[in-house]
Order: C-alpha cells, then sequence, then structure tokens
C-alpha cells in the first residue's frame, strides 16, 4: 500500500465524521471553559457535572471577582463591580445555552466578544490559548450546533 493511498484512506474516513458530533464536543468543550471561569466568581452557588459536586444556592458575586476586574483586569470604561457582575453572568448563561444547543450561534458570538475583550485589554500574551477558543466558537457560529440541540429541534433544517 503506498503513502498517498494510505493519507487518501485516512481522509476519506476522516471527512466521514458527523459534524454534529465535532460541533457537540466543540459545544461542551468550550462551554466548560467559560463555566468554570464563572464558577470563581461567585459564592452560594457551584455546579460542577463531571465531578458530581455541587451547591445549588442563590449566587452571589464574591470579593475575589471584584478584586480582579479592579487591580489585575482593569478593562476601560466599566467600573469593577459592572465588570465582574456581567462576566459573572455571561459566564454561566452563555455556556449553559451552548450546551444546551439554544441560541447557539448567538452564544457562540457573545463568548467570542468576550474572549475578544479578554485577548485584547487583559491578556495580550495569551493569544494560542485565545485562537483556539476562537476558532471553536467561530465554527459554532458560522455552522451551527448540529442536529443534537434545542436549536435544531426548534428550527429543523431550515436554518441548518
Amino acid at each position: 500500500m503506498s503513502l498517498t493511498h494510505t493519507i487518501c484512506t485516512w481522509r476519506e474516513r476522516l471527512s466521514r465524521l458527523p459534524y454534529s458530533l465535532i460541533a457537540l464536543l466543540g459545544r461542551f468543550s468550550i462551554a466548560a471553559v467559560f463555566w468554570r471561569s464563572g464558577q470563581t466568581k461567585v459564592d452560594n452557588f457551584s455546579l460542577d457535572v463531571i465531578s458530581g459536586e455541587f451547591s445549588l444556592g442563590w449566587p452571589s458575586l464574591n470579593d475575589s471577582a471584584v478584586f480582579l476586574f479592579r487591580e489585575e483586569y482593569r478593562l476601560p470604561f466599566i467600573s469593577p463591580e459592572l465588570g465582574a457582575l456581567l462576566a459573572a453572568t455571561a459566564e454561566h448563561v452563555f455556556p449553559l445555552l451552548l450546551v444546551l444547543g439554544l441560541a447557539s450561534r448567538i452564544s457562540a458570538l457573545a463568548l467570542l466578544g468576550m474572549t475578544l475583550v479578554i485577548q485584547v485589554l487583559v491578556y495580550p500574551g495569551a493569544w494560542p490559548l485565545h485562537g483556539v477558543w476562537a476558532t471553536v466558537l467561530l465554527l459554532l457560529a458560522a455552522r451551527g450546533p448540529g442536529v443534537v440541540s434545542l436549536d435544531h429541534w426548534l428550527t429543523g433544517k431550515v436554518c441548518d
């Protein structure tokens, strides 16, 4: 068997991977990144389905989140308190929507916006990591969540 034949065989096999499986993996993976970050910003509410740990109280913004926004992140045009609150909210709402596959494209674009803010204003040296996040989010925004999603169930093939 020649090298060319082997390469073509593997390319053919890989091309049969269903997009919906790739999208599902991408949705869960990128949602976990943002969810975990959001969890560090709140007290009285924790939910980790992988470890089975949970505490389902009314969430409140913790002091360390505000401290980070005041001392390390230092976003322009927004108070540290508001920045921490908006980030914690977004890091819980949009990942949940992505996991459900509901408003997936909008959620992906919102998290892409957060990624761009983090990259440009907070951690400009972390572009390799943020590039991976952006790639997954752009794929989901461009191609949608796949068939294993509420978006697909609600809209059918009209918007896929």
